[in-house]
């Protein structure tokens, strides 16, 4: 395999800390720094676990002084979670739902349509497919704009297992890195859970981290 391009852009999205943006989350990235000139009132950033929607909120939270809104919060009224915010931030929207509050979502919804005020939502899938028994909301959800974070291409896959070491005060070589490239589940969470038994299994042994010892790991 030879050396992958790392085409991607590594600077800090929105000031955030080392979020590397990357065609496959470009368009998430794009909207969030768009705020607060959304055509809609509700943006929800779609991705799988791991995928960095977390991290984007994160960075929505603090660069425009947005609150996080809990689902303990929402039981507490619609009115109260919008009062005196411009923005707002709910993370797992199926969260919300799965805790019965669907109608205070529905509430809040249209209060942010209604004053103006912005919602910021993240969701494991899009909204079309999530399960919800009140009709008014998932129509209401269905109009929002909509951000897909897609798989890692190769680029930002490479980038990621090298960030990820480096979060552990770790090298990585490019054959080692070509290696795990060709075997690992190429997935955000696959990245994450590699990277933590590799440096787990290193760490015990005090073994430096060659294709040995990874072939090791992904053969558990």
């Amino acid at each position: 395999m030879s050396q992958i391009p790392f085409d991607f852009d590594p600077r800090p999205a929105l000031g955030g800390e080392d979020f590397l943006v990357a065609p496959s989350n470009a368009q998430a990235v794009k909207w969030v720094e768009m705020w607060p000139n959304w055509p809609r009132p509700v943006l929800v950033i779609v991705g799988l676990e791991g995928s960095g929607k977390t991290h984007l909120a994160n960075v929505f939270l603090a660069q425009t002084g947005a609150r996080l809104i809990t689902p303990e919060d929402l039981k507490l009224g619609a009115d109260k979670a919008l009062d005196g915010q411009s923005a707002v931030v709910l993370e797992d929207i199926q969260g919300f739902v799965d805790a019965g509050l669907s109608d205070d979502l529905f509430h809040l919804y249209n209060l942010a349509v209604e004053d103006d005020k912005k919602i910021l939502m993240t969701s494991n899938q899009a909204p079309a497919r999530l399960s919800i028994a009140l009709k008014d909301l998932s129509s209401r959800l269905n109009t929002a704009t909509v951000a897909e974070i897609l798989p890692p291409d190769d680029a930002l896959l490479a980038a990621l297992i090298v960030k990820q070491f480096s979060d552990r005060q770790l090298s990585v070589s490019q054959d080692v890195l070509d290696y795990m490239m060709t075997r690992m589940n190429r997935s955000f969470s696959g990245v994450r859970d590699l990277i933590k038994a590799v440096d787990t299994l290193a760490l015990a042994e005090k073994r430096a981290i060659t294709k040995p010892l990874v072939r090791r790991v992904l053969s558990l």
